[in-house]
């Protein structure tokens, strides 16, 4: 497949419908349980694509508010620079990996089991895509019928929380990226072979999760999230919502209607890779600058050879001190502006080899650009939260721009739909021999003259949403949600799509 995917999974069978996105920020869900159920024995199982590698969140957490237990706080969390895994209770680190999870374009299936009756390693034990961590950059066991603050009843305020920690200041250490099918077992010790399996390419993959939830003991306080619901009430209808059978939902604190995705792990889709000068948030598809007069850029997860593919990007601030390019970019190692996987230097408008974007600036959607640096200037006029549209031909090398519905040539004429399903009258024809077979990445830069306090530009490739959509179209595969109409033969950038077309 002439495809390339930088470390995603793409991995079939058993489709997982939802995932939740959280946003690093204020982002939670929490349960206290109303009955008594082990606090020796648990499971936690999630499938997790980080977003931020740079600052330290949980996947979950508990906490006794009574303080009556040495281990009143307990994590399995992301460690902060590093890339490890981390599980901790109180001031004890009862396991912190040797390896590093540091690819923010993959899905990890993570599986914590705990039995403290049986005062061995086997106390604690870790499971990442299947296979069980044995090697430790420090390990420190439960000791035998350890009492940890969990599954115990509302009398002694203890609680989970999923995607954050609470302590003595409070909830925090939000977690930023994705989950999809979380488990949580109540006195049972489970591995990672009851939520997984391999397929014939031995791959990794999700079993069913309503038919785990069937097959095991969920104990009293087990629960399981798919996160297919969009109200925030703690009941059947919530993004919280248990549908293990034991109707145990959780309460969901700064969760929205956006907040459910189709990024999952049997459906990988391209978000933007994190760079040192960018503040990437909302599941890597928002994105503004860390540092004032200057061009910042980042590319995207997902890098196409061949086929049709489309994605949009609103431009959330477009006043005179805001600079928003998007557009597409052939090897973004040496796309001619200085980027390096970490950042741009320079003015990108004085360098696009292999590079066509569209530009807008101030109020003004204002150039194509070529290969050759040949400018068509389009006198369009730009408005906060207008969506850009990108329409990608990798097999006949052409690029249609369009702005809320409306897609342009390279003269500023309207051009129908039907015309860029039938490869007519494109924005930029990329005709130079010299870039046939290269690998051609979603790309966008940003420049704030100002203060840098909001995101400038929102990019939408169908698998998560952080902005208000009003129609939620789907590509011509049936997948992902847009905006705007996709134009027929165009497909969101995502793994299936890529096996399927790509």
């Amino acid at each position: 497949m002439g495809n390339t995917i930088l470390g995603a999974n793409s991995p079939t069978g058993y489709d997982v419908t939802n995932s939740l996105r959280f946003n690093g920020a204020n982002q939670y869900m929490h349960r206290t349980p109303s009955s008594t159920g082990s606090s020796l024995r648990a499971t936690f199982s999630a499938w997790v694509k980080f977003n931020d590698t740079a600052n330290e969140h949980a996947l979950f957490g508990g906490w006794d508010d009574s303080g009556a237990n040495d281990d009143d706080g307990y994590m399995v969390f992301y460690r902060a620079g590093g890339g490890r895994l981390v599980f901790k209770g109180g001031t004890d680190t009862y396991l912190q990996t040797n390896r590093l999870f540091l690819d923010t374009s993959a899905w990890y299936h993570i599986v914590l089991s705990i039995d403290s009756s049986q005062n061995s390693n086997n106390a604690q034990r870790l499971y990442v895509n299947g296979v069980e961590e044995t090697s430790f950059y420090a390990r420190s066991n439960l000791t035998n019928l350890q009492d940890l603050p969990m599954n115990t009843t509302a009398g002694n305020g203890d609680k989970i929380l999923i995607g954050a920690d609470e302590d003595t200041g409070g909830v925090g250490m939000y977690f930023d990226g994705y989950m999809a099918d979380v488990f949580w077992i109540d006195n049972t010790q489970y591995a990672a072979s009851n939520f997984g399996e391999y397929n014939d390419d031995n791959v990794w993959i999700p079993k069913k999760g309503t038919q785990i939830a069937s097959d095991l003991t969920m104990g009293t306080n087990g629960f399981f999230l798919e996160f297919q619901q969009t109200g925030t009430s703690a009941n059947s209808s919530g993004i919280g919502a248990d549908t293990s059978g034991n109707d145990l939902h959780l309460t969901v604190a700064a969760l929205g209607s956006n907040s459910p995705a189709l990024d999952v792990p049997t459906n990988n889709f391209c978000t933007m890779i994190p760079a040192d000068n960018m503040n990437l948030s909302n599941g890597n598809i928002s994105g503004a600058t860390t540092r004032t007069g200057n061009w910042d850029a980042v590319h995207g997860s997902i890098g196409v050879t061949t086929g049709k593919w489309y994605f949009e990007c609103r431009a959330s601030r477009t006043e005179d001190n805001f600079r928003v390019i998007v557009g597409v970019v052939g090897d973004p190692e040496n796309w001619g502006i200085g980027f390096n996987g970490k950042g741009a230097t320079g003015d990108p408008l004085s360098t696009f080899s292999n590079t066509y974007p569209f530009y807008g600036k101030g109020v003004w959607l204002s150039h194509w650009y070529d290969e050759d640096y040949n400018d068509s200037s389009t006198a369009s006029t730009q408005s906060n939260n207008d969506i850009i549209q990108i329409a990608l031909d990798m097999d006949n090398y052409k690029v249609w721009v369009g702005i809320n519905g409306q897609f342009k040539d390279n003269s500023n004429n309207n051009v129908s739909y039907a015309d860029v399903a039938a490869g007519n009258s494109a924005t930029v024809s990329i005709a130079s021999a010299a870039y046939t077979g290269k690998t051609f990445f979603p790309a966008f830069w940003l420049r704030d003259d100002q203060d840098q306090d909001d995101n400038l530009a929102d990019i939408n490739f169908g698998g998560s949403i952080s902005f208000n959509i009003s129609s939620a179209v789907a590509d011509t595969a049936g997948r992902g949600r847009f905006e705007y109409t996709v134009p027929d033969g165009y497909y969101a950038l995502c793994t299936k799509n890529l096996a399927a077309v790509g």
